[in-house]
């Protein structure tokens, strides 16, 4: 590409701060970095139309781990590891209620809910009996009982008649969210480019030599927030995960409101107004779902609609407007990755599909590297 002297002046001269990826994780970092060094020069380079990994195709919990999924961890994390994650969400979650406002994310504290299938009665029955044990173990974060048992009034089917129920759940619109952050950008002087892919980057003495799909131009602190997309940066600490969503056409008169966990939080549905909205199922194929591929799956996307069926939506009719995926960062451990990675490159990645909850505290704590 050939580039005019206007847009080498404006754009790609003395760049200070070059982050790759604008989405929840990228736009905060950048945001923090304004704040700290208000006369610099921010450029966030994208390589879709919109944030290709998950920040516009989540789901939209605002949730920081379901009983199961906190059961599920202890298992390959030790407690304490366990209570900094979940402080760790939650004080994220409150960093993004700051940052945009409550009426701007649409948020809505419905609370949320976990249900168990009859054939999982073993690990239901482990999840109620630790109900107090859980409680016990972050009580010093919320400060009172956060998980307790409620009998099912949703009319779901195929199910145990107890739900555990979290009040400090809500849902958030990801659409409001992101177009939020990306206006915060534009008005704090953040200049982003999309349909930029970095084919390859190279220190210089004091600065990074970057080249894209179109240009080559030189920065002098290079930041990644590309999540899912970081193996190479890290050596394979990340992998990519699909997720897999559908929404239904809207449903007259829907009783459903609230987050929704099932399945150690492999599937997850909610409400959007009167629609329902339900993704999940890569453990039904952890090898194909290893990817950054944003298809669809029969065996996935069937599934989905059997549970609708059975499950969510065992009485009414439904029909399905919609399907899509994103892609999510995951590891063996579920804490992020917020390293510097040599002199000036640094990364921000590795959400473990909590980027809503984390993406804007691993965004600060990436511009407090610099």
């Amino acid at each position: 590409m050939q580039l005019s002297y206007w847009e080498i002046k404006n754009w790609f001269s003395n760049v200070d701060f070059t982050i790759v990826g604008s989405g929840i994780v990228g736009l905060h970092t950048a945001l923090a970095l304004r704040e700290r060094f208000p006369s610099s020069k921010i450029l966030i380079l994208e390589k879709g139309i919109l944030p290709q990994g998950a920040s516009t195709k989540n789901a939209g919990f605002a949730c920081f781990g379901s009983i199961s999924e906190i059961i599920d961890d202890l298992k390959t994390h030790t407690e304490e590891e366990v209570i900094q994650l979940i402080q760790k969400r939650y004080a994220g979650l409150q960093l993004l209620r700051k940052n945009l406002g409550d009426s701007v994310i649409d948020l809505k504290p419905y609370g949320g809910f976990e249900l168990f299938l009859k054939e999982d009665e073993s690990f239901y029955n482990e999840c109620i009996q630790k109900i107090s044990f859980i409680n016990d173990i972050i009580k010093p974060l919320f400060k009172t009982d956060v998980f307790s048992k409620e009998v099912d009034r949703f009319n779901f089917g195929g199910i145990f008649e107890n739900l555990i129920f979290n009040p400090f759940e809500a849902q958030i619109d990801t659409g409001n969210m992101m177009q939020a952050l990306l206006k915060k950008a534009h008005q704090n002087d953040i200049l982003i480019l999309n349909s930029q892919t970095v084919t390859s980057f190279q220190e210089v003495n004091d600065f990074v030599e970057v080249e894209t799909n179109g240009i080559t131009f030189k920065t002098s602190k290079l930041l990644f927030t590309t999540n899912g997309f970081a193996s190479q940066l890290t050596n394979n600490q990340v992998k990519p995960a699909r997720a897999q969503v559908l929404i239904t056409k809207p449903i007259p008169n829907l009783d459903i409101k609230g987050t929704f966990h099932l399945d150690k939080g492999y599937f997850y549905f909610r409400n959007i107004n009167d629609r329902i909205l339900f993704g999940g199922g890569r453990n039904l194929d952890f090898v194909g779902e290893t990817t950054t591929s944003h298809d669809t799956t029969e065996l996935i996307q069937n599934r989905l609609e059997e549970l609708l069926k059975t499950v969510i939506l065992p009485h009414q009719t439904f029909e399905i407007e919609h399907r899509w995926s994103g892609t999510m960062g995951v590891g063996t451990h579920k804490n992020p990755i917020v390293e510097q990675l040599s002199n000036h490159v640094y990364c921000g990645v590795r959400m473990g599909g909590m980027g809503v909850a984390i993406g804007s505290l691993v965004g600060q704590e990436l511009a407090d590297l610099i």
